[in-house]
């Protein structure tokens, strides 16, 4: 009877969960994607990135729609800047070219960051051409007004140019006539850094209105690299309006609906980002503006993406101009420089094209804290340990009561012994009487483990700064590690380097061999740790906490090398701490006499 009760009551409930699920969620779902379906079929047709195999757009015709056909042979991406007559680029940060078929910014390297920390190694490539093997590039222009034939520069325009150089005291004017009585000016202006400004004017010397919308985009085809990290995003991004930001793996946004998500509001931007680099376009911030990510294509090979924004119509009368800015950021995902272009030209929440995590509130703080001291100290390492040692100050008056919990927990070892004799065939009241003793001599079991809680944000917080931030990159400590947010180079399995082979290659498990130097010193470092508290009572438990030295240590060993070293000294200060608070307490120091119990021979 109770059986066919609950099995009923269980129906009820999951009857309940589905209706509520529907009315609640998947109805008001269904409605916001009718919407947005309905809002895209009242614009006038996105433009969309073109493929390589289809020929090009005719003189005067927008942005081709989405590839539908396999891409034709790359060529060298040599051959692909010299299929279009180019302006230079040459800023103290970037290198490159503009190309005038097309208006597109297609041609970036970064003079500031190399390949690898080899000083001669290739300066960073981040946008190539259309037709080269990483298509990669920025495009604006504008689309007609649904049904109007109006000519309007397209991927195969060839612009005339007034100037031969981009520099940030130089600004590039391009021109072009439709011969339909509207004239399209374009003025590109570059910073220091990594900013371009694109200023489009359209004069309207023919006898009717036009109307037009001005969009602007960011493309890349086939399936980008990526470094294959949970906790770092690479990918298509977007923070419109008051969407926040939006992340999309490659494979993500082509399981959405049509391979697309939009948005539409009021001030963000739209682009790609990597670890490091990133490309994103934000339109006036005032106005309000359609943006949306999109991939599609059968394989890797013809696979396009794409992040664009279409802003509202604009009508130009006869004998007017409209204007139209746009902001266009390529290049490293400096902080500094991310907060600086969100202040001014003021792209809203341009600091999260920044991966800082769910644990924003303390990831950014650490890296500014970081930062600071490595200014004062010149060396990032060096910060890292100063740090270490800051959080440990900060979070002192806790580790204090803890520690003294400690204390106590051993004072109380010789009773707990004798409840264990007392009681080891009930195992019950055993614990029962170990719980009032807890009780009454006011003791907290569990306190040992709060130094070690209470770490947790402050590590994940380092290992994002360390991962993510590009001021980490290739940044060296001393001896052997030259770039602290790689693994330590060294590796046990090799002999540190006498056996020329690389373990870490092996099939299956090989990445579980990656051992360098500074693990093994984080994993003797724990152990010691470990040894200054009491043994459990509990034999699984002994077992596990004698064996998390040894997991941590190759767990770790592919970490970024800065997290190990600030987890060896954490460590290692959390030693003297101990020390110093028993010490202090009138409690016993028993690491050497656990150290020594460890080496003992036991009796058989």
């Amino acid at each position: 009877m109770n059986d066919t009760k609950n099995l009923f009551l269980a129906i009820g409930l999951s009857i309940l969960v589905l209706v509520g699920w529907q009315y609640f969620f998947a109805a008001p779902k269904l409605e916001k994607q009718r919407a947005e379906i309905a809002q895209q079929q009242s614009l006038p047709q996105r433009p969309g990135a073109e493929s390589e195999a289809v020929a090009p757009a005719p003189q005067g015709a927008g942005p081709s729609t989405a590839p539908t056909s396999a891409p034709t042979a790359a060529r060298t991406r040599e051959d692909a800047l010299a299929a279009s007559p180019r302006v230079a680029i040459d800023t103290p940060s970037v290198e490159g070219s503009i190309a005038l078929k097309g208006a597109r910014i297609d041609d970036l390297r970064l003079k500031k960051y190399r390949e690898t920390i080899d000083p001669k190694s290739p300066i960073i490539t981040l946008l190539s051409p259309s037709g080269s093997p990483e298509p990669y590039y920025v495009e604006l222009g504008y689309v007609p007004a649904a049904g109007a034939k109006t000519a309007l520069p397209g991927a195969d325009t060839l612009w005339t140019a007034q100037g031969d150089r981009l520099t940030p005291s130089t600004p590039l004017e391009l021109t072009w006539d439709n011969g339909g009585g509207l004239v399209f000016h374009r003025k590109i202006a570059i910073d220091d850094d990594y900013m371009f400004t694109v200023n489009d004017t359209v004069e309207n010397k023919g006898a009717a209105p036009v109307t037009l919308y001005p969009f602007s985009l960011v493309s890349r085809h086939g399936t980008p690299p990526t470094s294959g990290y949970s906790a770092l995003h690479e990918g298509l991004i977007a923070d419109v309006g008051n969407s926040g930001v939006q992340e999309y793996t490659y494979a993500k946004i082509e399981k959405e609906t049509n391979g697309q998500k939009s948005w539409n509001g009021v001030g963000g931007w739209v682009g790609f980002t990597d670890k490091y680099w990133a490309a994103a376009v934000a339109p006036d911030q005032k106005t309000p503006f359609d943006g949306r990510l999109s991939g599609s294509g059968a394989t890797p090979a013809q696979k396009s993406y794409q992040a664009d924004v279409l802003g509202p119509a604009r009508t130009i009368d006869p004998g007017q101009s409209g204007v139209e800015t746009t902001h266009v950021f390529a290049g490293a995902k400096v902080t500094q420089l991310l907060d600086r272009y969100e202040q001014n030209p003021g792209i809203a929440h341009f600091d999260l094209l920044i991966d800082w995590g769910w644990f924003y509130f303390i990831t950014r703080p650490m890296f500014r804290l970081i930062d600071f001291l490595y200014h004062v100290l010149g060396n990032f390492g060096l910060a890292i340990l100063a740090v270490t040692v800051i959080v440990k100050l900060a979070f002192f008056p806790l580790a204090n009561k803890s520690y003294l919990s400690m204390a106590r927990m051993k004072a109380l070892q010789p009773q707990m012994k004798e409840l264990q004799e007392r009681y080891k065939d009930d195992k019950v009241k055993q614990q029962q009487e170990t719980m009032e003793l807890y009780k009454r001599e006011k003791v907290n079991p569990v306190a040992g483990c709060l130094p070690m809680a209470i770490q947790i944000p402050v590590f994940f917080s380092l290992y994002k700064v360390l991962f993510v931030t590009i001021e980490m990159r290739q940044a060296p400590f001393y001896g052997w590690i030259r770039d602290l947010s790689q693994p330590d180079p060294t590796n046990v399995f090799n002999l540190f380097g006498l056996i020329p082979f690389d373990p870490t290659q092996i099939p299956v498990f090989g990445h579980f061999l990656w051992l360098g130097i500074w693990p093994l010193i984080m994993g003797v470092s724990m152990w010691v740790q470990m040894k200054m508290n009491p043994e459990a009572t509990d034999p699984v438990q002994r077992q596990m906490f004698a064996w998390m030295p040894v997991i941590f240590t190759f767990m770790m060993g592919s970490f970024p090398a800065g997290l190990v070293i600030y987890w060896t000294w954490n460590n290692t200060l959390s030693v003297l701490q101990q020390w110093f608070i028993m010490k202090r307490a009138g409690v016993k120091f028993e690491l050497w006499d656990n150290l020594l119990k460890t080496f003992r021979r036991k009796p058989a």
